[in-house]
């Protein structure tokens, strides 16, 4: 009997995704034996692995297959780098934390779209909204990054932490400032902050509690009785916290990042789990988080359109540089200065502008205007690329040798 179509697409489907894992595993190893972050190495591998080159990998941007891995993918590091953060280190800098997540992405936003207005000679309301889509950081790179190279702990603390945190921000200001470019609505700054908090609190709270309830039903003296299936509630409780957050309007991002701290700190709330089944849970994190990883950044890389690339490169590159070199410093001096009490050394606000990837959130905002067909959204989507391949390649493979100049290595 002849297979159905739908049957062909599963297996096509099924093939690629044991041919990701096969050779993502292999590049973990060599990743780690070359002491180089492996999202830089995932990513690289994609692009050779994709359509533009060898053919092997081809899964659409706007696939279901696709977005239900960026989705799904993006929570689940997410939730484990909210699980790595310590609450009694986060509240000693939660307010340059605050500060780099709301005002620091309208800074950022801002000098990219005047670079960009310059450079590429786009108008100036499409260079804004390049900026804003650019503007947040990437939280799915600097996770696995920090677990690998061990920094300072309040320094990759407040990093991952803004990486997390500003992922709101940076939508909220990349679809306002899509309002205005389409004609559909006017800038309006106290209804755009007013539904950032709006967002950011109904997060906080969702993920807030599933993560307590998460907390008793395996960690309780009493009420632990899913202790044994506790990997399988962090998933459950990654989807609900995504979900319940996105149903209500609010960022399903920060619902499962609030979630990962709840549950990575849950002894400040009277709850201990026995060392060994805290052992198999954190075991089963770490791999499930390394396999979100394989297929976010190897499928990113296989996506990657050379010719829309190559239309604005040289523009982008200049944009890129700039927003690094100049965007970046004066975003995280400017933001710093505004929380003295955290008492910032200069090294530490240095590595501080360095460590700002930009990856998932950003390329998937990129995909959705192509996909909207909004203006400018080619150039966007070119530059926003680039942006991907620079600081991931450039800034996350040079993370390590950066601490160790400015002194930013944790001692043992």
């Amino acid at each position: 009997m002849e297979s159905s179509a739908s049957i062909e697409i599963a297996k096509q489907a099924l093939l690629t995704f044991g041919l990701i894992l096969a050779i993502g595993s292999f590049l973990g190893i060599t990743a780690k034996k070359l002491k180089t972050p492996d999202v830089a190495i995932f990513l690289l591998a994609g692009m050779v692995l994709g359509p533009e080159v060898m053919g092997v990998i081809d899964i659409k941007a706007n696939s279901i297959a696709n977005q239900l891995i960026l989705i799904f993918g993006s929570c689940y590091i997410l939730f484990d780098g909210g699980a790595s953060l310590k609450l009694k280190v986060l509240k000693e800098v939660w307010l340059t934390v605050v500060i780099l997540s709301t005002l620091g992405v309208l800074i950022s936003m801002f000098v990219t779209g005047v670079v960009a207005y310059w450079i590429l000679g786009i108008p100036f309301i499409i260079a804004l909204l390049l900026g804003a889509t650019i503007a947040s950081t990437d939280p799915a790179t600097l996770v696995p990054v920090f677990q690998q190279v061990k920094i300072r702990e309040r320094v990759a603390q407040a990093v991952m932490s803004e990486s997390a945190f500003n992922d709101a921000m940076g939508a909220i200001a990349t679809f306002t400032v899509l309002g205005i470019a389409a004609g559909h609505a006017e800038f309006s700054l106290f209804g755009s902050m007013g539904e950032l908090l709006w967002q950011a609190c109904l997060g906080i709270f969702v993920g807030g509690i599933l993560g307590y309830l998460a907390a008793v039903l395996i960690a309780h003296e009493k009420f632990s009785f899913l202790l044994e299936y506790a990997p399988l509630v962090t998933l459950m409780a990654v989807i609900g916290a995504y979900m319940g957050a996105d149903g209500a309007h609010a960022s399903g991002f920060m619902a499962v990042f609030t979630f990962g701290i709840i549950l990575g700190n849950k002894d400040m709330f009277g709850f201990e789990m026995q060392e060994r089944e805290a052992e198999r849970m954190e075991d089963y994190i770490m791999t499930t988080a390394l396999i979100m990883r394989m297929f976010i950044f190897i499928l990113l890389g296989s996506q990657v359109n050379f010719a829309l690339m190559n239309e604005y490169l040289i523009g982008g590159v200049i944009v890129v540089l700039i927003f690094m070199f100049i965007g970046r410093p004066l975003t995280v001096f400017a933001c710093a200065a505004l929380d003295p009490k955290a008492n910032w050394t200069r090294n530490e606000l240095l590595f501080m502008c360095w460590t700002r990837e930009t990856g998932v959130i950003p390329g998937a905002l990129a995909g959705m205007l192509v996909g909207m067909k909004a203006p400018g959204a080619d150039v966007v989507a070119s530059v926003t690329f680039i942006a991907i391949l620079m600081t991931i390649l450039i800034q996350a493979t040079t993370t390590k040798w950066v601490a160790k100049k400015l002194g930013m290595l944790e001692t043992v």
